[in-house]
């Protein structure tokens, strides 16, 4: 059951963002919003900046893949990127969720002139998840080596990965390979002790 002070924050977002509020669910009594990636920039200034609002923090972004959620085939957009938000000065949060609308190139425009918090979550997101963030001043890698290949948290990314790094002593340095790795049954062995069982 939804307290009465999440349920009127729904309704003071909703009249705040009007049809630029794509879909509010109140669940766990937790808010979350749903705009398009086109209207982020504008949704999320009348986040920090309406005074019934006042969200001047975002505490994290988080990048996700929607390829395959809850184990079943998604139908819509695969890639989102999810901004909490927390009003110190009125005491409540919000999740809001923005999903890129091309899947093989996802683009988000960047909330970082809005809170510049955002500035590494978003590089976190853009490395792993290989969400770009338009405008974003500084996008490049966070997590990952530079010579990385891929995005390690899209669900079709293998779990080998695609290259290895070693240290060659003829080259005396470290290089870059294909991975080696083959792929092995794991048996496990049956240890009986003497007398086991009875």
């Amino acid at each position: 059951m939804a307290s009465k002070k999440m349920e009127a924050l729904g309704s003071v977002v909703a009249e705040a963002l009007g049809d630029k509020l794509v879909r509010s669910t109140l669940a766990l009594d937790e808010l979350t919003i749903v705009c398009k990636a086109s209207d982020l920039l504008s949704v999320a200034q009348t986040l920090r900046d309406h005074a019934d609002l006042a969200f001047e923090q975002c505490i994290d972004v988080c990048g996700m893949d929607y390829s395959a959620y809850r184990d079943e085939p998604w139908d819509g957009p695969r890639f989102a990127a999810v901004y909490h938000l927390l009003s110190v000065k009125l005491n409540h949060r919000i999740r809001l969720r923005v999903f890129a609308e091309d899947d093989d190139f996802p683009v988000i425009p960047s909330v970082n002139g809005i809170w510049n918090a955002a500035n590494w979550f978003e590089r976190e997101a853009f490395d792993l998840y290989g969400i770009v963030f338009e405008g974003h001043p500084d996008l490049r890698r966070l997590l990952t080596d530079y010579g990385f290949v891929g995005h390690p948290f899209r669900k079709d990314f293998p779990l080998s990965g695609y290259v290895e790094m070693r240290y060659d002593p003829t080259q005396q340095r470290v290089i870059y390979q294909p991975v080696t790795i083959e792929p092995r049954e794991i048996t496990p062995r049956i240890i009986r002790e003497e007398n086991y069982g009875g």
